[in-house]
């Protein structure tokens, strides 16, 4: 048995073999659990199973929390917990609770006082950092940019103007379709003395984190479209 907790378990953000990118206790400890609290069904169930094939997936509970959740549901998802027995909180990708919503049901778990244990495993935001030469003591991750030309413009200009007075790296995501308008638009917007780091399929085949000067990019073409990335920018 293990401890009572609700555990966050990472999830490999490319396929490949778990055991290169996830510690061998986190693959054991989930046929100990019988609750989930997923973003996805579909891909959880397919992770649990890719962490052991015995392992009966129709005798689990699976509470699903993502953009669509009621937000009255959520705060009975953790019954489970609260009568003692472990549960999970699964993301799509990477760490649940960062840029995800599993961070709700943290928070209310904090609230009531139950144990919260987050295990190890992979976030292409701190990969992406950590291979990108910037800052790594003061970093702010800002997520998705706005849609909207102007207001994305602003942004742009605001993580600008972050970086030379805090000297703070900028890390942030876009919707993988748009991915290549976006580094357009960088390129065309953004001055020349700014360093932008394009990460791509982290832990994947096609790795590549690549770090240059903004107008560098405008020479070196690159196809994004629909490919997972993480972008960095820095003096």
């Amino acid at each position: 048995m293990i401890e009572t907790a609700l555990y966050l378990i990472p999830v490999q953000l490319s396929d490949g073999e778990l055991n290169c990118v996830l510690p061998q206790a986190n693959i054991a400890l989930v046929s100990h659990i019988k609750h989930f609290i997923v973003e996805n069904v579909r891909s959880a169930r397919r992770f649990l199973k890719k962490c052991d094939r015995e392992i009966d997936i129709d005798s689990l509970t699976f509470y699903e929390l993502n953009r669509h959740t009621d937000p009255r549901q959520v705060s009975t998802y953790l019954d489970a917990l609260e009568k003692g027995e472990p549960m999970g909180v699964i993301s799509e990708a990477g760490c649940p609770a960062i840029a995800d919503p599993g961070a709700d049901v943290v928070a209310i778990a904090q609230r009531k006082g139950l144990k919260v244990r987050p295990l190890v495993g992979p976030s292409s935001i701190l990969m992406g950092l950590m291979g990108s030469g910037f800052n790594g003591q003061s970093f702010a991750f800002i997520g998705y940019l706005p849609i909207e030309a102007g207001a994305r413009a602003r942004k742009l200009k605001e993580m600008e103007q972050r970086i030379v007075k805090e000297n703070q790296t900028q890390i942030f995501i876009e919707t993988p379709y748009r991915n290549n308008s976006l580094l357009a638009e960088m390129v065309k917007s953004l001055p020349a003395n700014l360093k932008l780091c394009i990460a791509t399929d982290i832990t994947g085949e096609r790795e590549q984190i690549i770090t240059r000067g903004v107008k560098e990019w405008g020479k070196h073409p690159i196809d994004l479209n629909k490919v997972p990335t993480i972008f960095l920018l820095y003096k």
